[in-house]
């Protein structure tokens, strides 16, 4: 692999498991220096320890980012650590759907605060190191990516609360598209189907109520979702990929 993102400093949410560790992992193989966030120290330090035995750079740092303090504390490490940020993947998520009448408040609450008060709350920290950043790039650009869904694009019966949090998601990116395009930092949004991570087991009966509307699908690899990340970030400075939708063959 050419080592395009050498001199490059990413943060990745969710990096503990499932898309975030696989792209944590790529961005790593690929040159950047990269900060790994997520709940789990245990599993940040095994990820980080996997990137420097394979030659890489890396640090966990165990945040719960819907604190706004943690999200910015993760900032501030980051770059005094490495000295700037190129790349900010906004990747943890959490799904937790069910019939409206019988899901708690608490798992809505907990869906709104990871998947889009978190992403907010650390995008807001990122910002200006991220437009400060371009000026002492090499490539002259820098990115974001936010992980979205389907979900942000189809809603469904059962999914009201998580629709509606990866709908926000995909809405903000394209905003922040807009207002941050002439500052050269890249907003992406990437919007998986049925993926083959731990996301499916937060919450029991959420694959069988996905197969009783798709029917039953050959998921996507994370390391799928990684590769289409790789190829946003590591696009020339001309190159702005505003969004990827990537499903399994299999589903409609």
């Amino acid at each position: 692999m050419t080592h395009k993102l050498v001199n490059t400093v990413a943060i990745v949410t969710g990096a503990s498991s499932g898309i975030g560790q696989a792209i944590a992992l790529m961005l790593a193989g690929g040159g950047a220096k990269v900060a790994l966030v997520g709940r789990r120290a245990d599993r940040l330090d095994a990820l980080a320890s996997k990137i420097r035995d394979a030659g890489g750079t890396a640090i966990g740092i165990p945040a719960d980012l819907t604190s706004s303090a943690d999200a910015a504390q993760v900032v501030e490490r980051t770059v005094a650590q490495y000295g700037r940020l190129d790349t900010l993947v906004n990747a943890a998520g959490l799904m937790l759907n069910g019939p409206s009448i019988d899901s708690p408040l608490e798992e809505w609450d907990q869906m709104i605060d990871i998947n889009f008060r978190g992403l907010m709350y650390i995008t807001k920290a990122a910002l200006p190191h991220l437009v400060e950043s371009v000026a002492t790039s090499s490539r002259s650009v820098v990115d974001v990516i936010n992980i979205s869904s389907v979900a942000g694009r189809v809603a469904a019966a059962q999914v009201a609360i998580y629709n509606a949090t990866k709908f926000a998601v995909t809405a903000a990116t394209e905003a922040w598209r807009q207002e941050f395009t002439k500052q050269s930092v890249r907003f992406s949004v990437i919007e998986p189907g049925a993926t083959a991570t731990e996301l499916f087991e937060k919450k029991s009966g959420q694959w069988e109520g996905f197969t009783s509307m798709f029917g039953e699908v050959e998921q996507l690899h994370a390391e799928d979702v990684a590769n289409a990340a790789l190829f946003i970030v590591s696009s020339p400075r001309r190159v702005a990929i505003n969004e990827i939708v990537i499903r399994p063959t299999d589903q409609n």
